[in-house]
């Protein structure tokens, strides 16, 4: 073996080194791909969002923010335009999204979800994962507590009370009424929590009670109300029996609430006079009967007074009112009483008039149609008989003026002006006899003076009547009962009062005052009426009571006259 021959090295340290750096080179290249494209995919991925986000039940996996702003836009849209139904007791309104400012914030929906990110478990996230999120929701709440408000306005109702009633003589009920109140406030959160949804949102209640309850009312009726008219009451009175219909107390029974309880109650007085009725019409009763006082030739005559049956109230009401609310005990005993008449056969005897008391005459033209009527109405006074605290109506004895009866047209005042009346002139009868009765000192109830003065009679002393309101008026409060004489004997006409004398009558005048001149009046009409002038004024009469010569009283009547206006009467008719 040679020596110079050398062996070949298992390792050429310095052709090793080019091949090093060309394989870390290589290294480097490929870390550098990978790592580049780590990046591209992580930010390729940032940009989109996981691959099963959900957004308001929408999927956009894998969407740009500005792809998923378009797809949620596209499937949420038209439902959150569409409007809201909002149920208010059996009421449905209706709630426009865009007018209250209820809508979808699209873009901040999405927001976050996307993004740049080198982190491994947030890129596997967006390869495997997704998101699952609500849709984001704008709420203006005053805009929508508005709208909530108006849409809502007058469809709250209030509590209503039931009642219990009579009509027609049937217990009639009617039922209490829940009131709701809307809660407007919560109402508007509940619509905002629901939305978007196309079933109706309940608006939020609170119901209101009643005062009275269906139960109370229910109780009442039957208790008390429908007892009382269930049937009749019987009634024992004397000897007599019979029966009252519920219904006619009816009108008895006043029904109450008060906190939310019923309760009814009756009129006693009501109650008693329907019991009474209808004893009288059964016969249990009958009214007293006033003695009579005729006259004939000059003599009296006394037909007696009978005594009557009434009923004894003490206790009836009680009694009765008891038995209407009870469906079985409906019977009650009454007691009967005597009554005596107001005017008794012994008080008429004791109080025949026996002397003259008081008399007055006036003058009038009995040929002239005026003077006929106060001699036919004289006529029909004369021989009247007033009992002691009887009252006398003019109106009442004579009647209705008409030609049937005997009455002529003639003049007689009317809104200040004379006119033709059937019975015209009797005015003069009833001044004549109101000069009877103020100076027999009976009780003067009602008269009422001429409008304007007429010569003939005495000033403040004097009172016209006219069918059917103008009347004159006196109650016989003397010691006797009165004979009115009245008759006409030429000019005269006297009404003379027989009597018991009671007391002693003057009468003073005061002076004229307020005096007022006539005016001066031409009509042509052809039922004008002619008048001769009197001036106006005031004056105070005076009736002064003496007994024994002493004054005991006196009584004053104020009067008041219009001028008596001078007419002048210019067509030819008018004097016809």
């Amino acid at each position: 073996m040679n020596d110079s021959t050398q062996e070949s090295p298992l390792w050429d340290e310095e052709s090793a080194k080019p091949k090093r750096a060309t394989a870390l080179l290589a290294g480097l290249g490929v870390t550098l791909v990978v790592a580049l494209l780590y990046v591209g995919a992580a930010w390729y991925f940032g940009q989109r969002t996981p691959g099963d986000t959900t957004i308001g039940g929408v999927a956009v996996g894998g969407r740009t923010p500005a792809e998923a702003t378009a797809t949620l836009r596209r499937e949420l849209g038209d439902g959150a335009t569409t409007p809201i139904p909002l149920a208010v007791g059996s009421k449905t309104v209706e709630i426009d999204p865009a007018e209250v400012g209820l809508a979808y914030d699209y873009e901040a929906s999405v927001e976050g979800i996307t993004g740049f990110s080198l982190n491994p478990a947030t890129l596997y996230r967006h390869l495997t994962g997704g998101v699952e999120r609500d849709i984001v929701r704008v709420v203006d709440e005053d805009r929508l507590a508005a709208a909530v408000t108006a849409a809502t306005k007058g469809l709250g109702t209030k509590p209503r009370d039931g009642s219990v009633a009579f009509v027609e003589g049937k217990v009639v009920t009617k039922k209490s009424r829940v009131g709701l109140d809307i809660d407007e406030a919560g109402t508007a959160r509940a619509v905002a929590s629901a939305w978007p949804t196309a079933e109706p949102v309940k608006a939020v209640t609170t119901d209101v009670p009643p005062v009275l309850s269906n139960d109370e009312i229910t109780r009442f009726a039957s208790e008390f109300a429908e007892p009382i008219v269930s049937g009749p009451v019987t009634v024992r009175a004397g000897g007599h029996t019979f029966s009252v219909p519920g219904t006619d107390f009816v009108p008895a029974v006043t029904i109450t609430t008060t906190k939310g309880t019923l309760a009814g109650s009756f009129d006693h007085d009501k109650v008693v006079e329907r019991v009474q009725a209808a004893a009288a019409s059964a016969g249990a009763t009958r009214a007293a009967v006033n003695a009579t006082v005729s006259f004939s030739g000059g003599r009296a005559s006394v037909t007696p007074s009978t005594t009557g049956r009434a009923l004894n109230t003490d206790g009836v009401a009680a009694a009765v009112e008891k038995a209407l609310v009870s469906t079985s005990a409906r019977s009650v005993t009454v007691r009967l009483k005597a009554t005596e008449p107001d005017l008794t056969t012994a008080k008429a005897k004791a109080t025949l008039p026996k002397e003259q008391i008081s008399t007055f005459t006036t003058q009038f033209d009995p040929t002239a149609p005026r003077g006929k009527n106060i001699i036919r109405a004289a006529s029909v006074l004369n021989g009247t008989y007033v009992a002691p605290g009887q009252q006398f109506s003019l109106n009442g004895v004579l009647g209705e003026r008409t030609a049937a009866k005997g009455y002529h047209e003639a003049p007689a005042i009317y809104n200040g002006r004379l006119v033709k009346d059937y019975g015209g002139g009797i005015s003069q009868l009833s001044t004549t006899l109101f000069n009877a009765v103020f100076f027999s000192g009976a009780q003067i109830d009602a008269f009422t003076p001429h409008s304007f003065y007429i010569s003939r009679y005495p000033e403040g002393r004097e009172a016209t009547i006219n069918w059917p309101t103008v009347d004159q008026r006196f109650t016989n409060d003397t010691k006797g009962g009165i004979l009115i004489q009245a008759g006409t004997s030429g000019g005269n006409v006297t009404v003379t009062f027989i009597g018991r004398k009671t007391w002693d009558i003057t009468a003073s005048k005061g002076p004229r005052r307020n005096v007022t001149q006539p005016k001066k009046i031409k009509d042509d009409s052809a039922d004008c009426v002619p008048q001769v002038a009197a001036t106006g004024f005031d004056v105070t009469v005076t009736r002064i009571f003496r007994s024994g010569g002493t004054i005991v009283k006196r009584q004053e009547f104020n009067t008041h006259y219009i001028p008596e206006d001078d007419v002048t009467c210019t067509n030819p008719k008018a004097f016809d």
